[in-house]
């Protein structure tokens, strides 16, 4: 069976020197774990007290992941990262001790919840600074924050916003400086404040590496540096953090010498095709290898090659199995590269992660 290979050591290592980075710069930061979808065996060997003894707390967007992590560490303080739906208030405040919010309506819902809980419930609201995803207006935020801090059991600690997600909007210091305003405008006309601005997230890393966000930032919601060690501005390595932390491996089924291109008339239904044909390579032979996952286990181009694996081309796919091209099967000194039965090692990215996480066919392997 297919494998994803987690290197739990080298991701403790990341979240380690994470910790480190941001005490160095004074600020707040929370684990995001979604990725791995609440899996608790993966919670458990992640999370032991000498990594989470440095995070503020730890987050995701499911209330079934939030279970699973008050179930590996009941003491652990859990961030519930989107809007909650209302009608989930219940598990909201019994898994989450703090959850971003937008809607007046769900807030409302959470502070009566609260109230029956005999709990407090933190908040961060959320405000749109351009990516149109969650967030109050801006032009609304004060008025909503006025309604929301005479709410009983609902203490709002921050302010926060959400770039890069979805339109791809960038994390500027203009952007952000923004955010913190806000804290000042609601400190003069409430004269009370919100001690967390919650702007930074894998994204605005390097803002902060650089010394180039504005004053005040100091949350930080991290996800894909702590578990690849990457930055999505810069698509590459931040700091000296591990990013070989995931690997996925697959068993060649099947190896044949067989036509470049199909033999037939091609229909509508060639949903497996994912490389491009020309006719005139008709006569052409090349080695192709059929490989046990497919598309609902992963996506090809969320997979990159590896040393092992460099040069070979997927050219077709199905819901359980996929082609690939080896051209002549032959390494540098005339040797069959590869065989029946070999394991063939591809990198994978975090949506390749997320998606081999949630399969049933994929087994885990950790090292």
């Amino acid at each position: 069976m297919a494998e994803l290979i987690i290197h739990t050591d080298k991701i403790k290592e990341n979240i380690k020197n994470l910790s480190a980075f941001f005490k160095e710069h004074n600020v707040y930061w929370s684990l995001i774990t979604k990725v791995f979808s609440g899996d608790k065996e993966f919670l458990k060997e992640l999370l032991t007290d000498d990594v989470i003894e440095n995070i503020q707390s730890v987050g995701d967007s499911r209330l079934t992941s939030l279970k699973n992590l008050k179930a590996v560490n009941p003491d652990m303080r859990t961030i519930y990262i989107k809007p909650p739906a209302k009608m989930y208030v219940e598990e909201v405040i019994k898994y989450a001790d703090i959850s971003l919010n937008s809607s007046y309506e769900t807030i409302e819902a959470l502070n009566e919840e609260a109230k029956k809980q005999d709990k407090i419930h933190h908040i961060i609201i959320m405000i749109d600074l351009g990516e149109l995803r969650e967030g109050v207006n801006r032009s609304d935020i004060m008025d909503f924050y006025e309604k929301v801090f005479e709410m009983s059991n609902i203490s709002v600690i921050g302010i926060g916003s959400n770039l890069g997600c979805m339109y791809g909007i960038e994390p500027t210091y203009e952007k952000l400086e923004t955010l913190a305003n806000y804290k000042e405008h609601i400190a003069e006309k409430f004269n009370r404040s919100v001690y967390m601005l919650s702007g930074g997230s894998s994204i605005t890393l390097p803002l902060l590496r650089d010394e180039t966000i504005p004053e005040g930032i100091n949350h930080f919601r991290i996800g894909e540096a702590a578990f690849f060690g990457t930055t999505p501005v810069e698509a590459s390595q931040f700091l000296n953090l591990n990013t070989d932390t995931f690997e996925f491996s697959a068993n060649i089924i099947e190896l044949e010498q067989k036509q470049l291109v199909p033999d037939g008339e091609m229909s509508d239904a060639s949903i497996g095709n994912i490389a491009e044909i020309d006719e005139k390579d008709s006569s052409k032979t090349t080695f192709k290898a059929i490989m046990d996952f497919g598309l609902l286990d992963v996506n090809h181009e969320d997979l990159s090659t590896t040393e092992q694996t460099k040069g070979i081309k997927f050219v077709g796919m199905t819901s359980d199995m996929i082609v690939i091209d080896l051209g002549d099967n032959l390494d540098e000194n005339g040797n069959q590269r590869f065989k029946v039965g070999d394991k063939l090692y591809f990198q994978p990215n975090y949506m390749a992660v997320a998606r081999l996480l949630v399969s049933k066919f994929i087994d885990r392997v950790y090292d």
